[in-house]
């Protein structure tokens, strides 16, 4: 964006910068791809054929504002949301923190969003040229969250390409207890019971923690494999603290991520690898360089998905992962992506890649 520069948004508070950079897509201002992807990136996830792997990560445009201008620019793929029944404000300001040191961000938004009504609103009839996904989530002072996220389901069922449930945001108190075996069995019976009643069959996908132990993701494993659950996104941020140690900002309350969240989550990513086989994995966190973008696709990642790199690299970094990701294909003697989808698999689940 010629007038909102990278570093004219870094000297404003960081969401008020995530504001400006809505509202600049909104008006038109973000570049458009003007040429068609290559064959290499071609995928097809969860029976959507996408014109490549890259999406934009949910929490960037919660309110469904701009999924078509995101499109454009050359994602493969874009996720509105978290939504949530009805709207609500989220936490406290300020609620979102830059680590410029080690290029990750911390955020305790806390799900705040316009609700149900609004999202659905813009995306009726809206034509977007990618993948659609919205990405649904519970109202902090709901009685019962699973009842938020069968809303969700219903509502959206029929306008997205695929629908993310999200049980992994640290900022939502309990939220993350839906990960453990019966609640996650009770939410995953009750979504896709509702998903059975609408006229499409929607890929639904499950967003996971990077905070998970072995045994937390043994059971996440087990208790997907017995359902018809379409895929798993992996992940989302972390409350560990270890990377960004010592540094501004890094004892605010909230889910980190970013560049530090890069080689927890993509060894996260490469155990559930391990331990779903071959159900499709959307690979998220940490993502900055194409060097990263082909490590996660590495690690067992059928696609990826961007966000806060976004806030140090700029909209181009789009362009240069797309552009090292064909390279990455060619120089290994490839024809597409999905031919080097796991091939260090083994490697980043024991931990012996950086």
């Amino acid at each position: 964006m010629q007038t909102l520069t990278r570093d004219t948004l870094l000297r404003m508070d960081a969401e008020t910068a995530h504001g400006a950079t809505i509202a600049a897509l909104r008006l038109g201002l973000a570049p458009q791809q003007e040429h068609q992807d290559p064959p290499e990136l071609a995928t097809q996830l969860c029976g959507l054929d996408l014109a490549n792997p890259v999406g934009m990560a949910a929490g960037f445009d919660k309110n469904a504002e701009v999924p078509r201008q995101l499109a454009l620019m050359g994602f493969g793929m874009t996720e509105i949301g978290t939504v949530t029944p009805r709207p609500q404000s989220g936490n406290d300001k300020p609620r979102l923190f830059r680590i410029p040191a080690a290029e990750g961000v911390i955020n305790r938004m806390g799900f705040n969003n316009e609700g149900h009504d609004a999202a659905f609103e813009r995306l009726k009839g809206l034509r977007v040229p990618a993948a659609l996904g919205v990405n649904i989530g519970a109202n902090k002072d709901s009685d019962d969250f699973v009842a938020d996220y069968v809303l969700g389901v219903s509502r959206f069922a029929d306008l997205a390409d695929y629908l993310t449930v999200n049980i992994s945001s640290p900022n939502t108190p309990g939220l993350r207890n839906l990960q453990a075996d019966e609640a996650l069995r009770r939410l995953l019976g009750e979504v896709l019971s509702a998903r059975a009643k609408a006229k499409t069959r929607v890929p639904v996908l499950l967003k996971i923690a990077p905070d998970l132990d072995e045994a937390g993701m043994d059971t996440i494993a087990r208790v997907i494999l017995a359902t018809d659950l379409d895929g798993l996104i992996v992940s989302n941020t972390t409350i560990g603290r270890d990377a960004v140690a010592g540094m501004e900002n890094a004892g605010e309350t909230g889910g980190l991520s970013g560049k530090p969240l890069f080689t927890l989550s993509t060894q996260r990513l490469a155990q559930m690898r391990q331990r779903v086989g071959a159900l499709p994995l959307i690979g998220v966190g940490g993502i900055h360089s194409p060097q990263t973008a082909l490590a996660k696709f590495e690690a067992g990642a059928n696609a990826i998905q961007l966000y806060s790199a976004l806030v140090f690299g700029g909209l181009d970094l789009l362009d240069r992962i797309k552009r090292g990701l064909v390279s990455g294909v060619r120089a290994a003697g490839k024809t597409n992506i999905s031919e080097l989808v796991g091939t260090k698999v083994e490697e980043w689940a024991s931990g012996r890649v950086e």
